[in-house]
């Protein structure tokens, strides 16, 4: 499956290896992620495609808001990825 903008991919290398990011947008071999906390939405990661795993599609409102191009902010982002990957309590996250 190829990868595009809204996915939900996991890091396959790097420091930041096993993370989840959504995929903001793609460049060729590349892709732009944030992760809200880390890599946030205003300086995402850019990260070749082979260095990446695909994870999930979502059908969140983060996503459908990437989808349209619409204003997204990282607690938005934070809050999404954690309930996805079924971590605690997503109010925690920070």
């Amino acid at each position: 499956m190829d990868i595009a903008k809204s996915m939900i991919v996991q890091s396959a290398a790097g420091r930041d290896k096993g993370r989840l990011f959504f995929v903001l947008e793609t460049e060729g071999d590349f892709l732009l992620l944030a992760d809200g906390k880390t890599r946030r939405v205003e300086r995402p990661k850019r990260k070749k495609r082979k260095h990446t795993v695909f994870a999930m599609v979502s059908d969140t409102r983060v996503a459908e808001k990437i989808r349209n191009g619409e204003k997204i902010t990282n607690s938005e982002v934070r809050r999404t990825l954690a309930q996805l990957s079924g971590a605690g309590n997503p109010d925690q996250e920070g």
